[in-house]
């Protein structure tokens, strides 16, 4: 757990996670978003309309970043903002899983506004799949 303070240094690691994405959690995450698109569980299908396999949703990706950083601090409400740009698609093998790493920066710090803006990297095998994956966070 933790907060950031107006005196948080740019550049300092906040925290590392890694969450495994298999074909079981695409159905769960279809289930509760109601994305039923066959390219997130049909392989013959994702494969006919070009892509290198079944993909995860951009949103669950989106949605385990954040999740991440909202576990990381004291408060979630202190999670002020979010967004991101999708840059490549999570392919999920099977029965295998994706390994999602994340890395949490500080990327600036506003103490007059009493915010910072911390960075998200978040990858598939050293390739990033979010861009510019930024968050603001409340200061303590």
């Amino acid at each position: 757990m933790g907060a950031l303070e107006a005196s948080s240094t740019v550049g300092t690691e906040l925290f590392a996670v890694t969450h495994a994405v298999d074909r079981a959690r695409l159905v769960r995450y279809a289930g509760a978003s109601g994305d039923f698109n066959p390219i997130h569980w049909n392989e013959r299908f994702a494969l006919e309309v070009g892509l290198p396999g079944v993909i995860a949703h951009g949103m669950l990706t989106m949605g385990l970043a954040a999740g991440a950083l909202s576990d990381w601090l004291d408060d979630p409400a202190d999670l002020l903002s979010y967004g991101v740009r999708f840059t490549r698609p999570v392919v999920v093998p099977d029965p295998d899983a994706a390994e999602v790493d994340i890395v949490a920066v500080v990327g600036a710090v506003d103490a007059d506004a009493g915010t910072a803006r911390v960075d998200l990297k978040v990858t598939v095998n050293g390739a990033s799949v979010l861009g510019k994956s930024q968050a603001q966070v409340r200061l303590h």
